[in-house]
């Protein structure tokens, strides 16, 4: 299928990306999905972790806890923009991520090197920011997941693993952000509200720029990898892949 500007719509992984992000809306709250959560929160300490890297801070340690809450410890050098850029950081984090992850998968084809570079990340930031054994253990064995994955699972099944992580984090991104959104509760002790403190803009509103943010960059990364292609690269669809797996 082709749109009126010519890119090729891959509807059989378009059917596939909405029928997962059906599938982690309805089973949200299911004790399977809870390693995925803490993955995504991973990815939301670890966005606060690189903006403070970026700023020209240092990160203390990372902790993660099995209820699905984290915190990144960071020293910041003085500047309330700098303070903006870091508590940001970990809203877009996820995003980002998920962006990433269906763009890398499906746009430039890069499928088992997606997870071998989350393989790496997982251990760096485990052995060198995690604050608890928790987080050591637990990223240390996604990490051992993700690599065997990419050595062992064939093509299809790489692509329907990248893909699933992706649509997670995209909703994950997405139910976190509406959280801060419509929960005073939560939004009174979120990233919203610290950048409130230091801007004295509502919680509020910081929490409906970032939501907005959020799934704009998500939409758009899932547009250009359910269309056109890098050229000389033929990816058969994922109908195909998915009836040979």
């Amino acid at each position: 299928m082709k749109t009126a500007s010519g890119a090729q719509l891959d509807t059989g992984r378009l059917v596939l990306l909405v029928s997962m992000l059906g599938v982690g809306w309805y089973f949200w709250y299911s004790p399977v999905f809870w390693p995925l959560k803490l993955l995504v929160v991973m990815m939301h300490e670890s966005g606060h972790a690189l903006a403070s890297l970026l700023v020209g801070g240092s990160v203390d340690r990372i902790h993660l806890a099995a209820n699905e809450s984290g915190e990144c410890l960071s020293r910041l050098p003085p500047g309330v923009l700098r303070q903006v850029v870091v508590y940001s950081g970990g809203y877009l984090g996820s995003a980002v991520a998920g962006a990433g992850l269906l763009l890398a998968t499906f746009r430039f084809q890069l499928r088992r090197w997606v997870l071998g570079a989350a393989c790496v990340w997982l251990v760096v930031m485990g052995v060198m920011y995690a604050g608890d054994a928790f987080t050591l253990a637990f990223c240390v064995g996604t990490a051992v997941v993700m690599g065997a994955s990419a050595k062992w699972l064939p093509d299809g099944a790489v692509d329907f693993l990248n893909l699933f992580i992706a649509a997670f984090t995209a909703l994950y991104a997405v139910f976190d952000l509406r959280d801060d959104l419509w929960n005073s509760a939560v939004r009174s002790r979120s990233d919203a509200a610290l950048l409130s403190d230091i801007t004295y803009i509502p919680a509020i509103v910081w929490a409906a720029l970032w939501t907005l943010l959020a799934v704009a960059l998500l939409a758009i990364a899932a547009w250009w990898s359910m269309h056109g292609r890098p050229r000389n690269l033929q990816m058969p669809p994922v109908s195909a892949r998915m009836r040979r797996t």
